[in-house]
């Protein structure tokens, strides 16, 4: 095996076990993060998944800037709003996105071992699907430019951009983690204004008793 590639695995393999790790301990949830936030007005995973979400969007545009990384490409169409559509709905049933449905394969809980299995059987029928009908056209659909007939609007991300406008894809970055940057904010304002309006009232009811 090439010396570079055992380097990579090596390092591959240490930053999934501490990555694994923090998961477990921390319970963190993509899924937990929109539905504790819509439901409960629990925003603590929320709050992580801005945070990881900005962190790694200027992260990932810096090394793009300077021509390094390996950006993801792939097709953006109606097929990305269905699918995750459905596999929202999903994930919200099963009470776990993949993530932590790992996690909790990995303690034992067979609920979530079960989700973890036809994920993968949905995934695999859903290949089938793609490849044996027209729409999409698979072969003219992953060519990477817009494709109106297969209802694909091409590829986008920073590196799109940055080699369509010129601009160095970090621009976007700083952009992106702006917004995300005032989600997180005004999220800290409403807990912080809720403590508050918790405190005042807890203070009036010792005064009145």
């Amino acid at each position: 095996m090439h010396h570079n590639s055992l380097t990579q695995i090596l390092a591959a393999f240490f930053f999934a076990t501490i990555v694994g790790f923090l998961m477990q301990r921390s319970r963190f949830c993509n899924t937990a993060a929109l539905r504790d936030a819509m439901l409960f007005k629990n925003y603590r995973n929320t709050k992580a998944m801005l945070a990881l979400m900005i962190i790694t969007t200027i992260g990932f545009t810096a090394f793009m800037t300077v021509g390094g990384g390996y950006p993801i490409e792939f097709e953006v169409g109606i097929n990305q709003f269905v699918g995750l559509f459905l596999f929202g709905i999903g994930m919200v049933l099963a009470g776990a996105c993949t993530v932590s449905t790992w996690v909790k394969s990995g303690e034992g809980n067979v609920g979530a071992m079960w989700a973890l299995l036809f994920t993968f059987v949905g995934m695999f029928l859903f290949s089938l699907f793609w490849s044996a009908t027209y729409w999409p056209p698979a072969p003219t659909t992953m060519a990477g430019v817009p494709n109106l007939k297969g209802l694909q609007l091409g590829i986008a991300n920073a590196a799109t951009l940055q080699a369509q406008t010129g601009i160095p894809a970090i621009v976007f970055g700083l952009i992106q983690a702006s917004v995300l940057g005032g989600i997180f904010y005004g999220i800290v304002r409403r807990e912080r204004a809720a403590a508050r309006k918790r405190e005042e009232t807890k203070a009036s009811m010792n005064i009145d008793s």
